[in-house]
């Protein structure tokens, strides 16, 4: 392990179900991570990246191989060690935002300071996304991309070393959709967090520091991006 790499699969294997309906949605992964890189992990539905996704979140287990972040195995942790691997170490974006629909943008970013002794400080947090004047607002007052920022700003709260998201831009318009895009990658490259999202749009794939191609629960390619581009030339 050099001493940048922050992620590591050694040939997980995911099995869901047993005899004729068994399906493995991961085959044998393996791969790296380093310290402040942002990671795409393109492929198809059904490709297995979701999978892998929830493995590294803590939120599924390997059936076999080992997961290795920051020097720890999380594939070998309890579930009270799980927890506080989630707690402490990840911050999860999802597709759909999951944020509260009975409280405003300001208290669903800072449910984080009941979670995280730490956290940072809420309103910090809007401003970083640009939403702090929509602060007193509810979620249904909010279009689809600014309640994806406050779900961004949710995270970012947690102050984790990984930032994990789920199809992050695959509910937003294409212009709502590089906004989001920018703010990750900006994150990532300024703040040096490390940034994985999981995608079926190969487009998104130009802008990130590496690609993991994944297809049938195997890894078909990983892939430096020696051509990367700015989020802003993106043909979505």
């Amino acid at each position: 392990m050099n001493e940048n790499e922050i992620v590591r699969f050694d040939n997980v294997v995911k099995v869901y179900g047993q005899g004729e309906g068994k399906q493995t949605a991961a085959d044998h992964v393996s791969f790296s991570i380093d310290r402040g890189e942002f990671v795409v992990i393109l492929g198809q539905s059904g490709a297995g990246k979701s999978t892998v996704l929830n493995m590294l979140g803590g939120m599924d287990r390997p059936t076999e191989g080992k997961i290795v972040v920051n020097g720890r195995e999380v594939s070998a942790m309890t579930d009270k060690e799980l927890s506080k691997y989630r707690a402490d170490t990840i911050g999860f974006i999802f597709q759909f935002y999951n944020l509260l629909p009975t409280l405003t943008a300001y208290e669903n970013v800072a449910l984080t300071k009941d979670i995280i002794p730490g956290a940072l400080d809420p309103e910090e947090m809007l401003r970083k996304v640009g939403l702090y004047e929509y602060r007193n607002k509810f979620p249904s007052q909010l279009s689809g991309g600014e309640q994806q920022r406050i779900s961004i700003a949710r995270a970012l709260a947690k102050n984790p070393p990984i930032l994990l998201g789920d199809e992050p831009t695959g509910a937003l318009d294409s212009e709502t959709g590089l906004l989001v895009l920018q703010l990750l990658s900006d994150i990532c490259h300024e703040h040096r967090s490390t940034v994985i999202i999981v995608t079926h749009n190969a487009d998104i794939a130009r802008c990130a520091d590496k690609v993991i191609r994944m297809r049938n629960g195997k890894i078909r390619e990983i892939r430096i991006n020696e051509n990367q581009i700015p989020v802003s030339e993106i043909a979505w």
